[in-house]
């Protein structure tokens, strides 16, 4: 497995000895890994794995049976933690966008700064227009969701997400629910962020974002990370024969291409 590069007090998430069960399935098994200003990490793998698992317990949507996971040292598993002050710090963008269908777009990147971060309403849709404007969103604030796709209400997730500020951006399986006309427009939102220097951790079955704009992969199959290292590592030189059974399916054609 490689190592991080960075060092552990730079951590921003650090993961140790996590693991989840359902009832008697064991889902996740003795998980480690870290994440550090900058990071752009890519869980890949089967369906079934425990990718989507592993960042619902990053994001306390889970519980995890066993193990920490210290967000700047501080374990949020323990007593006492606020789970949406946490969330705002490390956010979630949802395979199945999540928007609240009564609420226009500016609506909804708006509401969670307003409830959460206790924004006033101006600074709320300053910050909004900001990044709704990143992600080509702009023209369709006063739409509600079904007055838009499957594609733009990702962005819209994504900016709702951005507008919280946060440290870290969970995603799990952003483009897996879209069509796939749609899949390149949300792909180029992701990488927009990567190269602004956003942390990222993404469940993704699109290798060729995987590949072209990750520092890091890491493999997961049945439940435990099974190699992890840079995009050249792993799909140049996989040292687990898994991996290579896994990654042999990934033909470059079959995945929309991220824009060089």
């Amino acid at each position: 497995m490689a190592e991080n590069p960075h060092k552990a007090d730079e951590a921003i998430l650090q993961v140790n000895h996590l693991s989840k069960a359902f009832g008697k399935n064991l889902v996740l098994k003795d998980i480690d890994f870290t994440v550090c200003p900058g990071d752009v990490i890519s869980i890949i793998g089967a369906s079934g794995s425990g990718k989507s698992t592993l960042l619902r317990c990053i994001n306390l949507l889970e519980t995890p049976t066993s193990g920490e996971i210290l967000y700047h040292g501080r374990n949020v598993l323990a007593r006492g933690t606020n789970a949406p002050e946490y969330r705002s710090h490390v956010g979630m963008v949802f395979q199945s966008f999540n928007l609240f269908n009564n609420m226009t777009v500016l609506d909804n990147c708006m509401a969670g700064q307003i409830k959460v971060l206790r924004r006033g309403r101006e600074e709320a849709r300053a910050h909004a227009m900001e990044y709704l404007e990143k992600v080509g969103m702009a023209p369709y604030i006063n739409a509600k969701p079904r007055q838009i796709s499957g594609g733009q209400k990702q962005r819209v997730a994504i900016a709702r997400a951005m507008a919280m500020d946060p440290e870290v951006l969970l995603f799990d399986e952003p483009t897996s629910a879209l069509d796939p006309e749609m899949v390149g427009e949300v792909l180029a939102a992701m990488q927009n962020l990567a190269e602004s220097g956003m942390t990222m951790l993404v469940v993704t079955h699109e290798m060729a974002f995987a590949r072209d704009v990750s520092s890091q992969i890491v493999y997961m199959n049945q439940g435990v990370i099974c190699e992890q290292g840079s995009p050249e590592q792993i799909f140049q030189n996989p040292q687990k024969q898994e991996t290579r059974d896994f990654l042999s399916r990934f033909r470059r054609e079959d995945s929309p291409q991220v824009r060089s």
